[in-house]
This record gives C-alpha cells, structure tokens and sequence, in this order.
C-alpha cells in the first residue's frame, strides 16, 4: 500500500512540473541546446549596429530617352520620298542609310560642281599663259598676280562646294541619302514612301536615341517635396518587369511645379545595357531618405514573426543562444529597425534563424 501511495505522489509531482513547463513563454525557456558544426555551417550571424532611419516614398512616372543623347534627323532638301530602309524601333548605326529622296537640287549642286571645275580649269590655262607670257617680257607683273588671284578663286569656290556636297553626302545623280548622324534606337519616324517633303519640315523625319543609358522621370506631389533632394537613392521598378530592381540617384530637380499635374518632376538616370527599358513605360521610384535619428538595425532575414509577437535569436555562443521578444520600428527592404529589444553590438543569427528557434521552442 505505501508503495503505490508512492508512486502517484511521484507521478503528481511529475505531472505538476510538466505543466508549469508548457505554461512557459519561449523568453522563458531555458532548454539544453548546443549548436552543431552543420547548423553553424548553415546559419549567418550579423552584429547589431545603430543607424540612420531610413525612410522611402513611391513615385509614379515614365522612362524617357536622354536628351543629350537623342538626335534629330531632318531633311536640309526637299523633294519626294523613293525609299525608306529603317522602321520604328529599329537599331541603327552611324552613318546607315535611312532614307533616299530624289531631289532636283541635288543636280543643281552638281552642275555646280561641274562649273566650278571648269573655272578652276580656264584659270589654271591663264595663269600658264600668263607666266609664259611674263618669262618672254610680254606682259607685267600684275597680269601675272591677277591670274593667280583668279585661280586662287576658283580652287576656293570649288572647295566650298566639295564640302557642301560631302556634308550633304550627295554623290552622282539626282538621289538624296539621309543617314543616322548616330547609333541607337529609332523612337520617332514622320516619313512616308512618296511623300513631297520640303527642306523647312517643323517635324524631324526620324528621332534617334542612343539607350546604353535611359531616364525615369516621376512626378512629386508638393506634400512629399521636402523628402526629396538631388543625389537621393532611388530604386525603379517597371510594369514590364516588376522583379528587376533598377538602382539609381536623383540627378536633377525640375524645380518648378507644373500647373496641370501639381507636381514637379524629377530625374533618375538609370544604366540600361540589356536595352530592356524603353520611352514611354510606366514606372515607380522608390526614393530613400533619412529620417534624421538612429535606431538598431538589423538584416529583415533575422526577424521571426510567431505567437503574434517578433523574435529574434540572439547568439553568443553554440551553447549560449538566446529567443528574445522585440519591436520593430519599421522594415525597409533587407533592413529592420528594431525600437526596443535589441542592443547595439549584439550578435544575432540572420540566416536560417528559423531552424534554431523551433529546436529550441518546439
């Protein structure tokens, strides 16, 4: 009889301190775990630091071409439209043809071309006559000099008119070629098989834009104005391509509000060496700034969400890890801004913390 009045005693304490266990909060357990060599192998860890709050706003706006680097092509002859060897969008190289127009000015060109090589000619015969005529005492000096004036006239007439011509790329014939002054994308054609064109045209026949390198313009509404300032770092992102993070600075500040959006605009310049980005897609700018005080900052990774509260898995050694309560402050990206919890130099595990926490709690 004493011996089983024993054993339910035994096992009401037993059962007694298995329930005080559960009833614990995982800050509050205390369980015997050691880290081993693969666990270690397989976390990262990341000293707590104290910065700068960084805070962002969204911008909405559109990819454009850089000016400074977009060319106008225009017609400096009229006449009609006979071929057109570049459509919309197209990769083009310097000097390629575009369009060939055939023009009667380009004969007139010729023709003076033409004159001017025959009065190069006559003046050259003139002058001989004329040294010829001087060696003999047949004539004076200045009949001489006034032959190699003429002939010094007519070599600089002809000269013009060579250069006209290799500017105007104009060769033999009645054909007018037009060239890309640059390489890059065709972003704008105005030109049409047959059409007369003249030589004064408001509207450039092709726009050329070089894209190695393309800028994202968004609009600033005047409540977030004071958030944002030149050199700012700035991530964009594009409805084509939502997953690709394009990093950036803010370059200018158009530092006027235009009347129609009641916004001002700023501009991001944005590498773009897969030509991916193009004029006129939509697009966000995320641009960072400074709150102006500093908080511990730790990697997102680091951060557990369980039981509705925040945890982190404070180590200082394989047999030494701690799971603490925190609050957050706010979560940007990669980077957690831990308010309360956390000091400045504590180590926590930022990769793979999961798996420590639910050996540990579990």
């Amino acid at each position: 009889m004493k011996k089983i009045l024993h054993f339910y005693s035994a096992l009401i304490c037993f059962l007694s301190v298995m329930s005080g266990c559960n009833n614990k909060h995982p800050e509050e357990t205390l369980t015997a775990f050691s880290m081993s060599d693969t666990m270690m192998t397989r976390c990262e860890f990341y000293k707590a630091e104290n910065a700068d709050v960084k805070n962002e706003i969204r911008l909405f706006g559109k990819i454009e071409a850089d000016n400074n680097k977009t060319s106008q092509v225009y017609s400096v002859l009229s006449g009609v439209v006979k071929s057109i060897h570049v459509g919309l969008g197209d990769h083009v190289r310097q000097g390629q043809l575009l369009a060939t127009i055939q023009s009667s000015e380009v004969a007139a060109f010729q023709q003076e071309k033409t004159d001017a090589e025959n009065d190069k000619l006559i003046a050259e015969k003139n002058l001989q006559v004329q040294t010829d005529l001087f060696a003999g005492k047949l004539n004076s000096e200045k009949d001489l000099a006034a032959a190699r004036t003429e002939l010094q006239k007519a070599e600089a007439r002809l000269n013009k008119i060579r250069e006209v011509l290799n500017i105007y790329r104009i060769k033999e014939g009645s054909a007018f070629h037009i060239v890309a002054p640059i390489s890059g994308f065709v972003i704008s054609k105005n030109i049409n098989i047959n059409e007369l064109l003249r030589s004064d045209e408001d509207e450039p026949l092709f726009s050329i834009a070089e894209m190695n390198e393309i800028w994202a313009v968004a609009y600033v509404n005047e409540s977030n104005i004071s958030y944002v300032k030149e050199n700012y770092d700035v991530v964009v992102n594009t409805v084509a391509f939502p997953d690709m993070n394009y990093h950036g600075k803010i370059e200018k500040l158009y530092n006027l509000i235009d009347p129609s959006t009641k916004a001002m605009k700023v501009r991001v310049r944005i590498p773009n060496p897969d030509f991916k980005l193009k004029p006129d897609m939509n697009c966000t700018v995320n641009v960072t700034y400074s709150e102006g005080q500093n908080m511990i900052a730790i990697p997102s990774s680091a951060v557990i969400f369980d039981k509705s509260k925040t945890w982190v898995m404070v180590f200082r050694d394989r047999h030494n890890i701690e799971t603490r309560k925190v609050d957050i402050y706010r979560q940007l990206g990669d980077i957690t801004y831990i308010k309360v919890g956390l000091a400045e130099g504590e180590t926590v595990i930022s990769k793979n913390g999961l798996l420590i926490y639910d050996a540990i709690n579990d």
